[in-house]
């Protein structure tokens, strides 16, 4: 059984973050700055209580008897208690006889064409385990997206209007940073395992390193680039908040209403219907949080029963990439135009230039990962760079057969065929082979992967197990 690591990773940094942010708000205080003590609090203390309450709904608390632990999360001490909880269930490990055992059954990656089943045994512990790395990995990403990272916007742009930086407003800002990579990074993984569930995925070293180069340059350039603009043209960055957050929000709600699918009811089955919409609203709200910093691994699906996209599209991806480059770059030419003395002791080209080639690098790490590093490319039915080549091809199709004003004689030769008709943003899968080559565009496009998990689970004497079942590695 593995050492909780992540677990404690995800606490420290939560921890140290809000000691970090209450000393700084302290300072704020002592200055007379009482706005921004004001909004140092409120990145601190709000998604603090959204932690709070996914603990709460994950281990299922509120249909319990724990009085005390109810208080701490009352207190704001819930992940501590967390932690604490499951490195003594690690401890315990062995020292007791389990009430049962249950199997699980996982493909391995497949190599030169063959897959095997193995199975293995879990016990009710490391059942537990399961469930508290998939709260932690949840928690993560809300601590960092909808709380780290407007701090950390925050405090840069108060460091840009003040001219200098102190050393408690340093610590803080390299502090949200790592809690933003390391809550992308947890997305990226919670991802895999969740698109490739079915399969045994290891993630090596080398992906975790590619993984956190990518998701610093990109973030970082980000939050400076907002920052830049935000610092000249103060009224104008609530249109392009604005416009992301509503985009990003409402695009799942688009697909669910062009699907015409029931509506989800399975989420939890103590929540009523308004409880339900509240729950869906806080995940698409989450995911547009995501996306305005950086491309978000998990894909909103609500059409799909568990609300995750399983399907890999290159051509969303390139799109998503391609209008954020053209956003970061247009912010910073209006920044260049209107900057004010402030910036007259650096060189604004050189800066704008070192911003959109830190950008380019973060996509670079990223084909890497894709390419090379990923655990489960094996089962990829085109490499990342072919399909991000036959996306350019469907964008070149897509610009020459528009018509033009002058003549439209000739322009038939140059259509693309019936396949490329087809919405490229569909989530519809190839039901084909994994290790047989595409012959068109729209077959890379729709990746081919895995059906619902296959999963298992019995006791020692071949019946069902339905007593606590344990969570399966998915969750992390």
């Amino acid at each position: 059984m593995r050492l909780p690591i992540s677990i404690f990773v995800s606490v420290s940094l939560f921890t140290a973050e809000t000691t970090a942010a209450l000393y700084l708000s302290s300072t704020y205080r002592s200055a007379g700055d009482r706005i921004w003590q004001a909004l140092t609090l409120l990145f601190t203390l709000v998604p603090s209580v959204l932690v709070q309450l996914t603990l709460t709904f994950i281990h299922r608390d509120l249909s319990r008897d724990r009085p005390l632990v109810l208080l701490l999360h009352i207190l704001q001490l819930g992940p501590i208690v967390r932690c604490l909880e499951a490195f003594c269930i690690y401890g315990s490990v062995g020292r007791m006889e389990e009430p049962y055992v249950s199997i699980t059954r996982k493909k391995q990656i497949p190599r030169r064409g063959q897959s095997e089943e193995v199975e293995r045994q879990v016990g009710q512990a490391e059942g537990k385990l399961f469930t508290h790395r998939a709260a932690f990995a949840r928690t993560s990403v809300i601590q960092a997206f909808l709380g780290s990272a407007p701090q950390l916007t925050l405090q840069l742009y108060i460091c840009v209007l003040q001219r200098g930086m102190s050393i408690g407003r340093g610590t803080l800002m390299v502090i949200s940073l790592l809690s933003i990579v390391y809550g992308a990074l947890r997305c990226n993984i919670l991802a895999i395992k969740i698109k490739y569930d079915e399969y045994e995925v290891d993630v090596g070293p080398f992906a975790y390193a590619c993984i956190f180069l990518w998701r610093s340059f990109e973030i970082a350039t980000r939050v400076v680039v907002l920052v830049l603009f935000s610092s000249v043209l103060q009224l104008w960055v609530l249109p392009v908040v604005l416009i992301n957050f509503l985009v990003f929000s409402l695009y799942p709600w688009i697909l669910f209403w062009l699907s015409h699918c029931p509506f989800p009811e399975n989420i939890e089955k103590t929540l009523s219907r308004l409880g339900t919409t509240i729950v869906l609203c806080l995940l698409t709200f989450l995911y547009a949080g995501i996306n305005m910093f950086c491309w978000s691994a998990v894909q909103v699906k609500l059409s799909d029963p568990d609300l995750i996209n399983k399907s890999q599209n290159w051509y969303r991806m390139a799109v998503y990439y391609m209008l954020r480059f053209v956003e970061n770059a247009s912010l910073l030419l209006l920044w260049y135009i209107f900057r004010t003395d402030v910036y007259d002791d650096i060189c604004a080209p050189l800066l704008v230039l070192q911003l959109l080639v830190a950008y380019t690098i973060g996509i670079f790490f990223m084909l890497v990962f894709y390419q090379f590093c990923h655990p489960c490319r094996r089962l990829f039915s085109s490499s990342m760079r072919q399909g991000l080549w036959d996306c350019s091809l469907l964008l070149c199709f897509m610009c020459d057969s528009a018509p033009s004003p002058i003549s439209t004689t000739g322009k038939a030769a140059l259509q693309p065929p019936s396949p490329y008709s087809k919405d490229p943003l569909s989530d519809q899968v190839s039901d084909s082979d994994d290790h047989m080559p595409n012959d068109t565009i729209h077959e890379i496009l729709n990746e081919t992967v895995c059906d619902s998990p296959n999963e298992v689970s019995t006791d020692v004497n071949g019946t069902l197990a339905t007593d606590n079942p344990p969570m399966p590695d998915s969750f992390g």
